[in-house]
């Protein structure tokens, strides 16, 4: 994996994210909104990049003002841009966000016609994935065509060329006209990946069947409250061929669950929740970066809990992850690895 020509290239959705003004306010009584990026292919590209990884994103954007405003913030921030088609017959996404510590964050997706969901197989082929020593590919990339074929073509470009493939379920329950459709293509591109990375929630979801077992919060950031057993379903996961699962805990950190059946937990750091927003995607940065560095899994969850700590701590996702002097200097102060 070290004769690559790059590190990392994330695949799926980008958007502009409207944040909240006015922490603490129910969402009706926002006053206004600061214009940040997001969507978590862009965030982890972002926060790699941010830690000094040489970093592609493979999305897409609309022949309109808000593609132009992505596109820009991710070139100052030293992300590749050239695998960023823009798609005359669609828009650039949208999300507006509430902040309500500690534990409400309402969000409401734009994305009718989202020009990310119009990355096609050419798109892929024009990304020369076999150049990359990761393919990092996402769940919400996969509720529609012609995205989904892409990520499945991607993942199988990636698996001919020794490029490892890691998967952010990133489960979005309002983007998928039944969640069970998410559940059959997740396991469905699991055989294709390397490493599977996800919340509880997430883990549930993916392998859950009945509609019974799941309850669904209209427009929340939260996954469906789901009921089920995790040990499981974390086994029913690994025996679709993955190597690897990280399972993320929020404040609790992360667990490494491997296909032997052993599972190893990582402790996360405590800080003061201002919004929970990105902090799963600053998790993969930072174990990404670890990964890339030839650490061990718990050293690289310790990077990936570092950096999500920091994040908790900030206002918003992209435009606030960590660069690698903040991550190695909270880690120091805090523990150490």
């Amino acid at each position: 994996m070290t004769n690559k020509k790059y590190d990392v290239i994330t695949f799926g959705r980008s958007s502009i994210d409207l944040y909240s003004q006015n922490i603490g306010s129910a969402f009706n009584d926002i006053k206004g909104f600061d214009a940040f990026v997001g969507g978590s292919p862009l965030n982890i590209a972002v926060g790699c990049a941010r830690l000094g990884v040489n970093t592609s994103l493979l999305t897409a954007v609309g022949n309109d003002k808000v593609g132009e405003f992505i596109v820009n913030f991710l070139n100052k921030e030293g992300v590749n841009t050239q695998c960023i088609p823009v798609k005359d017959s669609a828009r650039s996404s949208a999300v507006v966000l509430g902040i309500e510590p500690p534990d409400k964050f309402p969000l409401v997706f734009y994305r009718d016609n989202a020009a990310d969901s119009e990355v096609d197989i050419d798109d892929v082929d024009r990304a020369n994935i076999p150049e990359y020593r990761i393919l990092l590919i996402n769940g919400t990339a996969m509720n529609r065509e012609p995205s989904r074929s892409a990520t499945f073509y991607a993942a199988e470009v990636a698996n001919q060329n020794k490029v490892d493939v890691v998967l952010d379920l990133d489960f979005r329950a309002d983007q998928w006209h039944d969640y069970r459709a998410y559940g059959i293509t997740m396991r469905a591109v699991l055989p294709k990946v390397k490493i599977a990375i996800g919340t509880e929630e997430e883990i549930l979801a993916a392998t859950m069947v009945n509609t019974s077992q799941v309850t669904i919060k209209h427009q929340q950031i939260s996954a469906p409250e789901i009921s089920g057993d995790i040990n499981e379903s974390i086994k029913r996961l690994l025996a679709t061929g993955i190597e690897t699962l990280i399972v993320k805990r929020g404040k609790d950190g992360a667990s490494i669950c491997r296909k032997d059946g052993s599972m190893q937990d990582v402790p996360g750091f405590p800080v003061e929740v201002l919004n929970i927003l990105g902090a799963g995607d600053a998790f993969a940065s930072g174990f990404l970066y670890g990964l890339l560095q030839g650490w061990d899994m718990y050293k690289a969850c310790r990077m990936g809990n570092a950096s999500g700590a920091h994040v908790v701590t900030q206002k918003g996702c992209a435009n606030f992850m960590p660069t690698l002097e903040q991550s190695l200097t909270f880690i120091e102060k805090n523990g150490g690895f």
